[in-house]
């Protein structure tokens, strides 16, 4: 086991794992673009092979963290609602507390079979990304551009595309807006002060507005909200570079379904129940901290071998033939060719960097700063 671990924390292992990532997704990029006649005679089916196509890039980074780190996930609900999981649309209310919260909220989609159909709120700007971006967009995520005069129009009509969606989908939701810092906790706390509204210990106050226009548009659509509170033992931080090392977390999720009836049609009222419902969710973290476990029992949500077999046929299809370039390049004495060699471990290498710092609290959005208040509407 030790130099299974050693391995694990090798860059030339960690190079190899990206450029299998980037170089199948970019195929996988052109071949969701040659879908584009297809949406043309028709519709639904261009939609399924686009959720197997983006399954093919989002199942790779689950099974980083479950295979590669080899992370385990516990999962808190009650096992007479569980069945219903995957089994019906919903909308995924998720805490916004740590660099890997997105991926841990991808392994739980997955464990259900709704990763290739999960959708987000994501930032307009990650549309024009190679991989992820594009990939988003034939996955008709919906964008905003956090201007909400532009986005309550563009939001609601992206919603309401999805009203006919071919598969089940969960649709994952971080109201906080933004990854919570202790920064940007002061200035939300200023903010709930001035407004009357109960501090929060372990979240920011919730966006209302976006969570308000989605449950509208998705009425009819989706059955319930599951919300979902995350958190690591050991009070570890987890990163997405610690899961390229091969460092194992245990993720402990709580997860509660609550019908989409229940939750109000108006605005105001719908606020507050959002503000009530972080409220919850914090005393959840609460219990959390001083029990080390979440309420109620723990339900067994295996991880799939899909993902590691997604991977592992393409390292088999594109590794072999890197292979053989890399040894022509570098045997052929030509200092050109090895420059080339040089070159293209590089600039993988500065990708992958870059695609890593985008993750990272530090490197997160200046939204909820002093320069970017949170008013939370």
């Amino acid at each position: 086991m030790g130099l299974l671990k050693l391995l694990k924390s090798q860059f030339l292992c960690h190079l190899l794992i990206c450029y299998v990532f980037l170089v199948s997704g970019i195929i996988i990029n052109l071949l969701q673009i040659c879908t584009s006649p297809l949406w043309l005679v028709s519709k639904q089916l261009a939609r399924r092979i686009n959720i197997r196509l983006g399954y093919c890039i989002s199942s790779q980074m689950v099974a980083a963290l479950d295979w590669w780190s080899g992370t385990e996930c516990t999962l808190y609900t009650d096992p007479k609602t569980s069945p219903l999981y995957g089994k019906e649309n919903a909308i995924v209310v998720l805490n916004h507390s740590y660099d890997i919260d997105f991926l841990c909220g991808w392994a739980f989609c997955d464990r259900f079979r709704v990763l290739g159909s999960s959708k987000v709120l994501a930032k307009h700007e990650l549309s024009y990304v190679p991989v992820i971006g594009w990939m988003w967009y034939f996955l008709e995520i919906v964008f905003c551009k956090r201007k909400w005069e532009e986005d309550r129009r563009t939001v609601a009509q992206s919603l309401q595309n999805l009203r006919d969606y071919p598969e089940n989908y969960w649709f994952l939701l971080f109201c906080e807006g933004t990854r919570f810092t202790p920064k940007k906790h002061q200035i939300s706390m200023q903010v709930a002060e001035s407004k009357g509204l109960p501090t929060l210990k372990y979240h920011l106050l919730p966006r209302t507005k976006g969570f308000w226009v989605t449950v509208q548009n998705l009425r009819g659509t989706a059955a319930a909200v599951y919300d979902s509170t995350l958190n690591f033992r050991n009070n570890e931080v987890p990163t997405l570079l610690g899961v390229l090392n091969g460092k194992k977390y245990h993720a402990d999720l709580y997860v509660r379904r609550i019908p989409l009836e229940s939750v109000p049609e108006d605005e105001a009222e719908c606020s507050s129940w959002l503000h009530k419902l972080y409220q919850e969710k914090d005393s959840f973290q609460q219990h959390y901290a001083q029990t080390e476990r979440f309420p109620g029992p723990a339900v067994s949500s295996p991880r799939r071998p899909w993902p590691l077999i997604n991977w592992l046929f393409w390292a088999c299809l594109l590794l072999y033939p890197l292979g053989l370039l890399l040894a022509q390049l570098t045997t052929s004495g030509s200092m050109l060719a090895i420059s080339v060699a040089v070159a293209l471990c590089s600039a993988v290498s500065l990708g992958v960097r870059w695609m890593i710092g985008q993750t990272e609290i530090d490197r997160g959005s200046n939204y909820g700063s002093k320069e970017f208040p949170l008013n939370n509407n």
